[in-house]
Order: C-alpha cells, then structure tokens, then sequence
C-alpha cells in the first residue's frame, strides 16, 4: 500500500488502518460528575424549593391515575399535602426555607413502582386483546 504524502481532500481517500484503544471502565471521577450534575440539574428545576418530590411533578394519565389509586393511603396523603403546600406557595410567589426543601438524596419513587407494574399490566391486556 502506497501512502501519499498531500492528503486527499475526498472523504474516499485510502487511509491507513489504525487501531484505537479505548477505556474499558469508566474512571470514578466520572461518576462522581454524573452524580453532582444530577443535583446541580435536581436543584435547578426548583420544584424541590417547593416541597415537592419528582414523583409529585409526573403528569397524571390513565395509568399514573391508576398507580395513585394503587398507593398506601399515608402515601398518597403525604402527596396531596405536598401538593397543596406546593400551590400555595406557588400562589404567595414563595419558596420553602432551605432546610424544608426536598433533598436530592432523601427524594425516592415511591411512584414508580405502581406505575410499572399499571404499564406492565395494561401491555398484557393489549396483547391479550390482540389475539
């Protein structure tokens, strides 16, 4: 094989075969970016400044409906009332004092684990529908 010594300016020029080695792992450091961009982002969207949890922020279709009416009656109160604490504030154009805001180690899904098995449950009957 000939090499020239002017590059081409085709992008169909012969180029010489070379071998990259890529990083089989991810270093550490990288997930620690991840995870500090995940709170920088969690704090930034500001519904935490408000009380609320992730879950609380899902838009409510048939099957999220049907997770909440699934949920354990505390859960689903402690919603209702973070939700109505939200707008409230909302409403007075206010914002929790920093120690109430929900923080992004102690917000869970309490969600989503009804809400996967509703979207389980409902892919199940539309193929039990379609034979």
């Amino acid at each position: 094989m000939r090499f020239f010594s002017r590059p081409f300016l085709t992008h169909d020029a012969p180029r010489p075969f070379v071998e990259l080695k890529m990083a089989t792992r991810v270093p550490v450091a990288s997930g620690r970016l991840l995870s500090s961009v995940r709170k920088w982002y969690y704090n930034l969207s500001g519904f935490n400044k408000i009380g609320l949890m992730r879950d609380d922020t899902i838009y409510e279709d048939n099957d999220v409906k049907e997770a909440l009416r699934r949920l354990p009656e505390n859960v689903y109160n402690d919603r209702m009332f973070r939700i109505k604490r939200a707008l409230d504030l909302s409403m007075k154009h206010q914002i929790l004092p920093k120690d109430q805001w929900t923080k992004y180690e102690e917000d869970e899904h309490y969600l989503m684990p009804y809400l996967d098995e509703v979207i389980r449950e409902r892919k199940e009957k539309e193929e039990w529908m379609k034979k």
